[in-house]
């Protein structure tokens, strides 16, 4: 997994994190699904990576 990628998705991991606690301390309940469903894009985006580099080598 190329440097960029890998920060691209973690960056979605944190985000989504930062955004889930925000919404959770503000009661908001759409800024804290919006926060999860961006932790899982980046999960997501970081396992289809790794499969892609499984394959390569």
């Amino acid at each position: 997994m190329g440097i960029g990628k890998k920060t691209g998705n973690l960056g979605h991991i944190v985000g989504g994190k930062a955004m889930e606690s925000t919404g959770k301390a503000l009661g908001n309940k759409g800024l804290a699904r919006r926060g999860k469903a961006e932790q899982v894009r980046g999960k997501m985006k970081q396992a289809v990576e790794r499969g892609r580099d499984a394959l390569r080598h």
